[in-house]
């Protein structure tokens, strides 16, 4: 297992003595509004240092219920940096199922360097799978912590092993040379989110390079990336998690699709694709022209995040026989329903032009109280358009706020 144990000087120490183990316990369903009286009177029986990283460790696992669910995220340690930046464990555990898809483990290739892994969360789905895992940061806390999670929540892998290391210096072939990478570039600075990739830390080009060295493996980018920044020897897939998109990932392999021959999983350079989870279902490009523009009809799909960031438009409309209701705006009209996991199929009732005074006497007259705003290439805001509504009754019903054929317009429906 893991080689990184907390020595007694690290921060880590005083919360893994069982003093420390019982005051987690303690609070784990503790309430954080009333977190200033509670430290008082924990502070009368215990150390005020330990009393304060056990509170703020405390606030990290409720923080990562969302990513890690219950069971897991209770057992973990994180950092504040570590709980925004983790890949939660639906999508670290589509991601090692590619890898699985794409043949590794069947032509006996096992070794995966995870470079940048944070507090372990690829790592851990990657152990979970089988794989031998090399888990680099550059953090020494962190790497503390990644390995303690990894020893954790995957106690029987083969093998998982972490390295304090800077990624960009560290060998990446030194002996046993890993048969795949995967990539997760810091995506935030001092000031926030960084959007160029070049920005990165690692660099996006550094760690293409870097992948394109090893033969195989997958990036995890920001989902907003421009797809001409996406290189032709490799694949890109948008992944949502239950309609949000999580991120983006390019994926390489050498050996070419015929490693994973047959497999939905299996790498096709140049591809787009867009994988919804849970279900796990996957939309893999065509290469089909724009949908045409047509008049709104009976229903109207909302595409999810991944297919619209994946540019897949075309290819939800071609399984709906549908069109689209503008040529800049990404919703599906059709005539019939179809199902489908692509998207959310609304029953349209009303196509007005924007009007909000028409709307208010429409949904007064019906008794809506309960409105559901969606709006894509219109500048209201929800919210404000909810206030100037006063609602009241007991219906419910959602408008869209879009353009159809280039004019503001109100579509007035409920979910089909």
């Amino acid at each position: 297992m893991t080689d990184r144990t907390p020595s007694p000087q690290s921060p880590l120490a005083p919360l893994l003595s069982d003093e420390g183990q019982a005051l987690l316990a303690a609070l784990r369903d503790h309430d954080p509004a009333r977190e200033l009286a509670l430290a008082t009177r924990l502070r009368r029986d215990h150390p005020a240092e330990l009393v304060s990283a056990a509170l703020a460790q405390a606030r990290l696992r409720q923080r990562a219920v969302a990513k890690f669910g219950e069971r897991d995220a209770y057992r973990m340690y994180f950092t504040p940096h570590g709980v925004e930046q983790a890949t939660r464990t639906s999508v670290a555990a589509h991601r090692a199922g590619r890898f699985r898809d794409i043949g590794m483990r069947d032509a006996g290739l096992a070794r995966i360097t995870d470079l940048c892994c944070g507090v372990g969360g690829d790592a851990i789905e990657l152990a979970r799978a089988g794989f031998a895992v090399t888990a680099v940061d550059r953090d020494p806390v962190t790497c503390e912590i990644a390995a303690l999670n990894v020893r954790t929540l995957a106690p029987d892998a083969p093998s998982a092993t972490v390295v304090c290391a800077d990624v960009m210096t560290y060998d990446l072939l030194a002996a046993p040379a890993p048969d795949a990478l995967f990539i997760d570039p810091a995506r935030r600075g001092g000031r926030g989110r960084i959007f160029d990739p070049e920005a990165y830390s690692p660099p996006l080009s550094w760690a293409i390079e870097a992948v394109r060295t090893v033969g195989t493996g997958g990036i995890k980018i920001a989902p907003g990336i421009p797809h001409e920044l996406v290189p032709d020897d490799f694949e890109a897939e948008w992944i949502s998690d239950g309609g949000d998109v999580k991120e983006a990932v390019l994926w390489h392999d050498a050996n070419g699709p015929g490693r994973g021959a047959g497999a939905a999983g299996a790498i096709t350079h140049g591809a787009r694709r867009a994988t919804l989870l849970p279900a796990a279902v996957t939309l893999t490009g065509r290469g089909l022209p724009d949908p045409r523009v047509r008049d709104v009809g009976r229903y109207l799909y909302e595409p999810d995040g991944a297919v619209i960031r994946a540019h897949l438009v075309a290819e939800a409309a071609d399984e709906l026989d549908g069109g689209l209701i503008d040529e800049t705006i990404a919703y599906i009209t059709a005539d019939e329903l179809r199902p489908t996991p692509y998207a959310t199929a609304y029953e349209i009732t009303d196509v007005l032009p924007f009007n909000l005074k028409r709307l208010k006497a429409l949904l007064r007259e019906r008794g809506v109280g309960i409105l559901t705003v969606k709006k894509r290439g219109s500048p209201v805001e929800p919210e404000e358009l909810r206030r100037k509504m006063k609602l009241q009754g007991r219906e419910s019903a959602t408008v869209f706020l879009t353009r159809v054929a280039g004019a503001p317009t109100m579509l007035l429906g409920h979910p089909a």
